[in-house]
């Protein structure tokens, strides 16, 4: 039994999971990132077998410990699939992990952010165009995560107080933050567009878009109302993996990304760019500018400050804010 789809009931136990993730309302994408630490849990340990997951502590230990000597992963991948694999043993198992797990912890690096100059974001965002030029002018004028961009529903949107409310975002917390007011036109002549192909898919039978459980309960009509529907919607309607539904879904951010990849190509520029490299250059922008460090991280929406102070390395100048000493020879 070489392969995955051999290994004695571990897609039932997958199944199971599921299950429980969907109970307690998890995201899909939390629900696919769990399943796929529990596959690789599996595979390294080679289970064949339930009796396999027996002595759960230790095998998570040494799983655990892999992903830090062996694969180098950061603190944060570490956790979670420390996370994963608690959940499949407490809530999916049932099974109590009493004992210590004294694994090997990743080490925390501290990465100083990609960040780009003002004229370095206008001559990206100037090679691009539609909705994607859109999704990245919100990138790095309100400071969102790629995710929170393309899971905006219209009501998310407050014109006349220009701030964006970001919901469920990073932790399931819910946060406001700026709207840029140069991108009000922009977005009201898109969402034209998006509101003829709304008002068609509505003449066809469908316009019902995603609702998490609880409010797809308490408001069981309005899955089908303009304001609960995407800002950025799909090009295609697509079967949801867990309704069954037939229905219009967010824009896939690959879609995004990969029109970052293709203008950061045609700039020539030597920095390595990506989605988030324009959610750094909001918050590092803003500190030039003179603003304050908490609000700062109200808007990117961190729980910690320290986090983000990351971002005052660019107030230096040169190496800890020391001038080279070439820079005193008159050479």
């Amino acid at each position: 039994m070489s392969t995955y789809k051999n290994t004695f009931k571990s897609r039932k136990i997958l199944d199971e999971v599921r299950d429980v993730m969907r109970l307690h309302h998890y995201s899909i994408h939390t629900e696919r990132t769990y399943c796929d630490w529990i596959k690789r849990y599996i595979r390294y340990h080679n289970m064949t077998s339930r009796q396999d997951l027996i002595d759960g502590e230790a095998k998570i230990e040494a799983f655990l410990t892999h992903l830090a000597v062996d694969k180098d992963v950061a603190p944060s991948t570490q956790n979670q699939a420390m996370n994963a694999l608690v959940f499949l043993y407490k809530h999916v198992l049932k099974q109590t992990l009493d004992q210590e797990i004294n694994a090997v912890r990743a080490s925390r690096k501290i990465n100083i952010p990609m960040v780009m100059t003002r004229e370095e974001v206008a001559q990206i965002i100037a090679l691009m165009e539609g909705v994607p030029q859109l999704v990245v002018k919100i990138l790095y004028g309100s400071g969102l995560r790629i995710m929170e961009a393309v899971r905006l529903r219209v009501q998310d949107i407050d014109y006349t107080f220009k701030q964006i409310t970001v919901r469920s975002g990073k932790g399931a917390k819910d946060r406001i933050t700026t709207f840029p007011t140069s991108a009000i036109p922009l977005f009201q002549n898109h969402l034209a567009k998006v509101r003829v192909i709304y008002n068609r898919d509505l003449d066809q039978g469908y316009g019902e878009v995603y609702m998490p459980d609880a409010l797809s309960r308490k408001y069981p009509n309005a899955a089908k109302e303009w304001n609960w529907q995407y800002v950025f919607p799909a090009r295609n309607l697509a079967v949801d993996p867990r309704s069954g539904k037939l229905r219009r879904h967010h824009i896939d951010p690959s879609v995004i990304n990969k029109a970052i990849k293709v203008a950061a190509r045609k700039t020539e520029l030597t920095k390595r760019i990506s989605a988030h490299t324009f959610r750094h250059s909001f918050a590092t922008h803003l500190l030039q500018r003179g603003t304050d460090i908490r609000t700062i991280q109200a808007l990117l929406g961190h729980k910690d400050v320290s986090t983000t102070m990351i971002y005052t390395h660019v107030l230096q100048q040169g190496g800890q804010g020391v001038s080279s000493p070439l820079d005193d020879l008159d050479i």
